[in-house]
């Protein structure tokens, strides 16, 4: 059975963006990048919420030869999986290899990891909350920006209680730290 997996770049205190949405502070050094494109190339399938779909759309035509290596190469990524969007506000998508989908129906999404030859990613909390909830998430992926931002958009979900298991850790340069959990059944 694929994993589904949730990944997050966050602010020490845990938030993905501040107050005014901004997320500025976790733009990714070199290294980084590469490490995340990295973690990204066993992922088959993306499962989006609205707003963090439309944060990605920028990647649908990013990634050319005058870009950076790193950025190139996760533009391929991003090209080369599928993507599913939960929105009951957007009309269409805009992006190649994407599928809309009204509401989070947890089966679906548990057949989807049963049936994938490719593990899965869950991005943006919201929809990640309905994920948690459900009890189909696998494994936890958190990269700790050093930086304050004192309130906004958090990481992770209220009302979830999960024992959790290191798997890999990682520290960079810039003082960001990688941290891997897997789920711990109960």
């Amino acid at each position: 059975m694929a994993k589904l997996i949730y990944s997050a770049i966050m602010s020490l205190d845990g938030y993905i963006a501040d107050e005014n949405g901004n997320f500025d502070w976790a733009v990714p050094d070199d290294e980084l990048h590469e490490f995340v494109n990295d973690l990204e190339r066993p992922i088959g399938t993306h499962l989006f919420g609205r707003r963090m779909y439309e944060t990605m759309l920028a990647w649908e035509t990013m990634g050319g030869p005058d870009d950076p290596a790193q950025t190139q190469d996760f533009a391929e990524l991003w090209h080369a999986t599928d993507k599913i969007v939960y929105s009951t506000t957007l009309d269409a998508t805009s992006t190649a290899r994407t599928q809309l989908e009204r509401e989070f129906n947890p089966d679906a999404v548990h057949q989807l990891k049963e049936l994938a030859p490719h593990d899965l990613s869950v991005s943006g909390p919201g929809l990640a909350t309905h994920a948690f909830h459900a009890g189909l998430v696998d494994e936890v992926r958190l990269f700790v920006i050093p930086v304050l931002v004192g309130g906004g958009t958090r990481a992770l979900p209220d009302g979830v209680r999960l024992r959790l298991n290191l798997t890999d850790e990682r520290r960079f340069d810039t003082g960001t730290v990688y941290l891997c959990y897997g789920i711990t059944p109960s």
